[in-house]
């Protein structure tokens, strides 16, 4: 039979390094709090909520549907003569608001842009009734 070994308490806080283990002693003792989370999660819940809202406004920025509307105003006499030249989004960081869904043919957003002129807002939209038609609105 192995000889009995007692349990040793825990080590407390600032009690100096551990230089060894047991397998059998003490566990410590946990923080109990139990309403930490609600206090933690409205905070949790603003964060994701505002990266998504970047994230996805980021995807849409960077799109090819916002770098053609860019470049056929860019090109556009009318724009030009609106605008001025250098015609690029009105932020450093730009809110594309609207849908943009390709998959299903449904693209209606909108943007601030300047110019060396003025600046406005770009609308674009375009409408494909199904999928095996073309795009039946374009503005």
């Amino acid at each position: 039979m192995p000889p009995h070994r007692s349990l040793i308490p825990a080590p407390k806080a600032n009690s100096g390094p551990l230089m060894e283990r047991r397998a059998d002693r003490e566990l410590p003792s946990i923080n109990t709090e139990k309403r930490r989370w609600v206090k933690t999660l409205p905070i949790f819940v603003v964060v994701v909520g505002a990266a998504m809202l970047g994230i996805f406004n980021y995807q849409k920025s960077s799109s090819s549907v916002v770098s053609s509307t860019l470049y056929a105003l860019r090109t556009s006499p009318r724009a030009r003569e609106i605008l001025g030249d250098e015609i690029y989004f009105a932020q450093k960081i730009p809110w594309i608001s609207g849908e943009m869904n390709q998959l299903h043919g449904r693209i209606d957003i909108s943007f601030w842009v300047k110019g060396t002129k003025g600046q406005g807002k770009m609308r674009f939209r375009s409408i494909r009734p199904d999928r095996m038609s073309f795009v039946r609105d374009f503005a």
